[in-house]
């Protein structure tokens, strides 16, 4: 990494996690262990310290899952270009009302595209034959169905999509609609912009060698739902492992009850938007113990509705006894729950 870029980096570190909400973070000078490992990787693979992926610290297990699937899917080097891969991921955000995301995204997808990068050192020249552009990627996450692609592109293409299902939900509850801190002025969002995607055109610069993140959590089995991966044995070992641990935590700290109905509840949804009306989900959370029904309705909603958590609904939870940790765990398992079912809705084009 170079000199400039690290005096760049390292003033916005503050930046990315002043912008986290309703949990505490933990500072790049406080990270220790697997977490500095992770936020280092991050600096170098993205170019800047993210807060959809930081904003994951205080539970480590999360974080790692988090990273290795945004890492091993979207950022290292594969058959689909980023150019590709950030088409998919701003096409998803957009439709998952998520504007964090989709200017993140979007102004990366139309950088890449006016002025790709130079050739990697790796020696890949280019797109993938058959790989298709931006509109014809928007237009597959928007109606589903069949691939506008060679199938070979799927894990990377679809595993991107995983990825962003689950962030934008992530997002929705932890940040706010900018990659700003609180209260700045929406001036400030034009030039803010200009630093963070100079910075991560950066590290598509740079060989970002595939697989060296998935020393982070131990092998698991492929769920049957991801099976779409596994042509990908890359793709499919950190998908397998990062899907194992949000498991894991979400055992440990997310109540079964509160599992059970929402597990129910997605594998019903058919993707569609709920809307603001409260009737579905009271009668849902009326089948829960008093006691469970605030982490019933984070759970919910973080599925369903993500745009719709607010500052009441994570302090109910917090008020039944949940710490960081636990609201962290609702969020991402539940996260998790919805970003399996809708791109399978998507490979299905239901």
């Amino acid at each position: 990494m170079s000199g400039g870029r690290r005096l760049v980096q390292a003033p916005l570190r503050g930046l990315s996690l002043v912008q986290v909400r309703h949990v505490g973070t933990v500072s790049f000078g406080e990270a220790a262990g697997d977490t500095a490992r992770i936020y280092r990787e991050l600096e170098r693979d993205f170019g800047v310290l993210a807060p959809p992926v930081a904003l994951h610290a205080p539970v480590p297990e999360l974080l790692a899952a988090c990273w290795v699937t945004l890492r091993e899917t979207m950022l290292a080097e594969g058959l689909a270009t980023r150019t590709a891969k950030e088409a998919v991921a701003a096409a998803v955000s957009a439709g998952n009302q998520c504007p964090f995301c989709a200017t993140m995204h979007g102004t990366m997808r139309d950088s890449l595209s006016l002025r790709p990068v130079p050739q990697r050192r790796s020696g890949r020249r280019g797109p993938a034959a058959g790989e298709p552009g931006a509109e014809e990627l928007t237009a597959w996450i928007a109606t589903g169905g069949g691939l506008p692609f060679p199938p070979q592109l799927l894990p990377e293409l679809a595993g991107t999509a995983l990825c962003l299902q689950y962030l934008n939900r992530m997002v929705n509850i932890f940040l706010g609609p900018h990659p700003l801190p609180p209260n700045s002025p929406g001036q400030a969002l034009g030039p803010v912009l200009r630093v963070l995607i100079g910075l991560m055109r950066g590290s598509v610069r740079a060989t970002t060698a595939p697989g060296t993140s998935l020393s982070l959590l131990p092998a698991a089995p492929l769920p049957p739902d991801l099976d779409w991966a596994a042509a990908d044995p890359r793709i499919a070992d950190a998908l397998a492992r990062s899907t194992a641990a949000v498991d894991r935590v979400g055992t440990e700290l997310v109540p079964a009850r509160v599992r059970e109905l929402v597990a129910a509840e997605t594998a019903r949804w058919d993707g569609t938007d709920p809307g603001l009306g409260r009737s579905w989900l009271d009668a849902l959370l009326d089948e829960l113990p008093p006691g469970e029904r605030p982490a019933g309705e984070l759970a919910l909603l973080t599925a369903l509705a993500s745009y719709r958590v607010d500052e009441r609904v994570v302090a109910a939870v917090r008020q039944a006894g949940a710490d960081d940790r636990e609201i962290l765990a609702v969020s991402s398992w539940a996260s998790l729950q919805a970003a399996r079912r809708r791109v399978l809705h998507l490979l299905s084009g239901s």
